[in-house]
């Protein structure tokens, strides 16, 4: 089976008007819209869940045993936790990330009356009053307050602007679009891997194929506080691939080119045999990977895990530079991404089994690579060449 060809130039055009758009966690109706929108543009139908899960079938031969991709809409952010009577607000992070990001971004305050712009400042700004102590202020959302751009001298000046505690606090993306393929921006995670999920879908709808089952594509909109994937899942599913961003850095094998599939994050493995599929893939069909594992890291497919969901669970990321910071990818990652999941979505179902959710005997289970004498009742194992478990 040929890859099919992935249009990058949609990609990035949806990815730009994904991240034009304030997510944060908490305040995603927006985004959760124009994803319906941009849905029923490929000719399809998107269903909601009551707090605005996005799902959208693409029809297979068969119903089961379906397969799920995720990504999630929405990103980090911040809330006003205190009106300060020097007339600035206090936060608290929406998601983990670090206060370091936060000194200077812009911002925008939602509020019941509208919304307000501003700036995120170390409470020690100027070093025209603050001399070096503007160098010695800790690090910490403690240390940083938002200056609104508004007359505001007093916590009663705040309140009648509208402001109040609880105000989401949306951060200014500032994408820049490179031309030698490199994208920079917040939000990157996962707006991006939202795009490669249309951009997937798109491919899939344009080639005519129809996968062996149903394939479900899902976006989530409260992975960055550990919910993800924990209550969009439909009992027909048997297999979760997340699509998110991968770790770029010192100590870690993430690229921002090609493919990295995670093979463990903070919450342990990820399915065997399911990962065992996504790199088969990879090498039958060209597509450049690495394999990496993650330590400080939590996706949508451990949360549907976590949740009780009996599903397989893999990860699939584009390796960024500066996660959850003024983040970097390249776009031959997006498009690698993309490349995979739609050949995994058309490849065959090899663990037949997954149909059912629970089934008598071990007729049909999978089956690990173990040498002969450590497991009398499997059959040898060769002694050369690659060892192919069933998947």
């Amino acid at each position: 089976m040929a890859r099919l060809p992935i249009d990058t130039r949609y990609l990035g055009s949806i990815l730009a008007r994904l991240l034009a758009i304030p997510s944060p966690t908490g305040f995603t109706d927006t985004i959760v819209r124009e994803t319906c929108a941009e849905v029923e543009s490929l000719g399809l139908t998107a269903t909601l869940t009551r707090r605005g899960a996005v799902r959208v079938v693409l029809p297979g031969a068969e119903p089961r045993p379906a397969r799920a991709l995720v990504a999630h809409l929405d990103t980090l952010g911040a809330q006003v936790k205190n009106l300060k009577d020097n007339g600035r607000l206090e936060l608290v992070p929406i998601g983990t990330w670090s206060a370091r990001f936060a000194e200077g971004a812009r911002v925008s305050v939602f509020t019941d009356k509208g919304y307000l712009r501003g700036t995120i400042l170390p409470l020690k700004a100027s070093g025209h009053i603050f001399n070096e102590e503007i160098d010695s202020l800790p690090v910490g959302w403690p240390s940083v307050e938002l200056r609104v751009d508004a007359r505001a001298g007093s916590a009663g000046d705040l309140a009648r602007l509208g402001l109040d505690i609880g105000d989401i606090v949306a951060i200014d993306p500032q994408p820049e679009f490179l031309e030698n393929g490199y994208i920079v921006s917040r939000h990157l995670d996962d707006k991006a891997g939202v795009a490669v999920l249309l951009a997937a879908l798109k491919a899939l709808i344009a080639s005519g194929e129809r996968p062996p089952v149903d394939v479900h594509f899902l976006f989530t909109i409260a992975e960055e506080v550990g919910v993800g994937a924990s209550s969009a899942l439909t009992d027909d599913v048997a297999s979760v691939v997340a699509i998110d961003n991968g770790t770029s850095g010192p100590g870690q094998n993430s690229s921002e080119f090609g493919v990295t599939i995670a093979m463990a994050d903070q919450t342990g493995p990820f399915d065997y045999h399911l990962t065992q599929t996504l790199i088969r893939l990879c090498q039958e069909e060209d597509i450049s990977y690495r394999k990496d594992i993650f330590r400080y890291y939590r996706s949508d497919a451990a949360s549907a895990i976590v949740a009780g969901h009996d599903v397989r669970n893999a990860l699939v990321t584009f390796g960024i530079d500066a996660s959850h910071g003024y983040e970097r990818i390249n776009m031959h990652a997006l498009r690698s991404v993309a490349e995979l999941i739609s050949a995994y979505a058309l490849c065959p179902v090899r663990i037949q089994r997954d149909a059912d959710q629970s089934t008598d005997g071990v007729v049909g289970f999978t089956r690990q690579p173990i040498p002969d004498h450590m497991a009398p009742d499997l059959p040898e194992i060769p002694a050369k060449g690659p060892v192919r478990p069933v998947d």
